[in-house]
């Protein structure tokens, strides 16, 4: 069951909201778990034992770990709880990734399990190993109640595609959280800006950047290779994003503030940068409990640090050489890159040229992440550089095939909505506003977003109700 879905917005959500809201404060938690195991249950029933299974191991897990008086033994059960979340994940994930690539280099011919991935697995074994680490390391305590861990990790608006929410940001909120038509109303406004992303500038650039690599092999010129890069770029950047905003909308509805998974990261004008405000929950997660136990800048090689990071994210994202091969790309761009951030050198590069080079990387590691293998996407990054440019016979479709006004349209918003540009003019209008007048802006600004936001509603409507088009990237992972 997809956000932006006709079953969600207008039979899930509307009950969820009725059934949480008309129930006594003392069990709105144990309503949400119900609500949150049913939106599992519906996308994969046969799964949803997997995650009341993986639930309860880490609840049991947390409690010995919390009543344990003894170091070691805590070491241990940590250890163990880890090796648990991660073999979950690697069975499930990865069993027939190693089985093909054992058949390859042992030239043998072992049956594949075929096996189904359960939606949003690496979402929430991260969330239950954040459970177990945060315990083990004494910021929170373990949750008494079972119920209680089980809806800090199957909390329905982050359950299936995040972000990740660390079990020390979210254990005041599962005691403790506010309700108000402020808060509710806010919810609303993101989760309708999340859906607008999704419905209007993803799925519709998804269509062509599908269509172009799905066409690849049969011939395409340079420009087409481009326009396919560009609108998977900003595909994947709104879809992503619009999910994000969409969760953290839900959350605010339900009274719980989950952190912000992205920044406008292409503004940024180095890889560092753009780490720090691309899938942010991603990032501090692997930083906190992976970079910074091995030692980060501190102790060891820092190289080798990032180096088995970014291994470990592209390892992460999916059962693929692409995958793998995408995390080293960043992995040893960033080792190049960390030496020379703070030289004078380039400090004097004009920010434009900064910026050019860091979204041409971003756009290669794209290529990388898209493509169905490496061969494709080493054509792919040929054609786009016009090393290897088909013959114009060869062509199948010129760009100019896929180039009309609904492109040139989304395209325009996608690059225009991926800066801060009404988020800073927002602000700059409210900071002018002087004592006198201020309240008075604060409201005239109040009043026009109510019918935007309905209007940007009701055209994602349009677009779901005629649109069957409507592909999310990240539950593949």
């Amino acid at each position: 069951m997809v956000f932006s879905s006709v079953i969600f917005l207008f039979y899930f959500l509307p009950a969820a909201v009725f059934f949480y809201y008309i129930t006594p404060a003392r069990f709105k938690n144990i309503t949400l778990l119900l609500l949150s195991l049913f939106f599992y249950w519906w996308g994969q029933p046969y799964y949803l034992v997997l995650l009341i299974s993986s639930i309860f191991c880490n609840w049991l897990f947390g409690v010995l770990i919390g009543k344990s008086t003894s170091g070691k033994t805590e070491t241990v059960l940590l250890s163990a709880g880890i090796c648990m979340n991660i073999i979950l994940l690697g069975v499930f994930k990865y069993t027939d990734f190693l089985i093909t690539a054992v058949n390859q280099i042992a030239d043998r011919e072992i049956p594949l399990f075929h096996i189904i991935l359960p939606v949003g697995i690496s979402f929430f074994t991260f969330q239950g190993m954040s459970y177990i680490i945060d315990i083990y390391k004494g910021t929170c305590k373990a949750c008494k109640n079972p119920l209680d861990t089980a809806l800090y990790i199957a909390l329905f608006p982050q359950l299936i595609a995040g972000p990740i929410v660390k079990y020390n940001e979210i254990y005041p909120q599962l005691h403790s959280r506010s309700h108000s038509f402020i808060l509710f109303s806010d919810g609303i406004k993101r989760f309708v800006i999340g859906l607008s992303k999704k419905v209007l500038i993803s799925n519709v650039l998804a269509i062509t950047a599908d269509d172009i690599f799905d066409s690849f092999w049969g011939g395409i010129d340079t420009p087409t290779a481009w326009i396919g890069i560009i609108c998977y770029t900003m595909q994947i950047y709104f879809d992503f994003s619009g999910y994000s905003d969409m969760a953290i909308g839900l959350g605010k509805m339900f009274g719980f503030s989950f952190s912000e998974n992205f920044n406008y990261p292409y503004i940024s004008k180095s890889i560092t940068e753009f780490w720090r405000r691309w899938h942010i929950s991603l990032s501090t997660w692997f930083r906190d409990y992976v970079y910074i136990p091995l030692g980060g800048s501190r102790r060891g090689i820092r190289a080798v640090n990032l180096f088995i990071v970014f291994l470990v994210t592209g390892i992460w994202h999916g059962a693929s050489y692409n995958f793998i091969v995408w995390g080293v790309w960043y992995g040893v761009l960033l080792i190049i890159e960390k030496p020379l951030l703070g030289t004078s050198l380039y400090r004097r590069i004009p920010s434009f040229i900064k910026w050019t080079v860091t979204m041409l990387l971003v756009i290669i590691g794209w290529v990388i992440f898209r493509s169905p293998d490496l061969p494709s996407a080493a054509e792919y990054m040929k054609t786009m550089f016009a090393i290897n440019s088909p013959s114009p016979t060869d062509v199948h479709f010129s760009y100019m095939y896929y180039i009309d006004r609904r492109l040139i349209f989304t395209v325009f918003a996608a690059f225009l909505f991926s800066m801060p540009i009404w988020k800073n003019l927002y602000g700059k209008f409210m900071k002018t506003a002087d004592t006198d007048t201020g309240n008075a802006k604060q409201t005239i600004a109040g009043i026009l977003e109510i019918p935007v936001i309905i209007i940007l509603f009701i055209i994602c409507i349009i677009f779901i109700i005629n649109n069957v088009y409507n592909p999310f990237i990240y539950f593949q992972f």
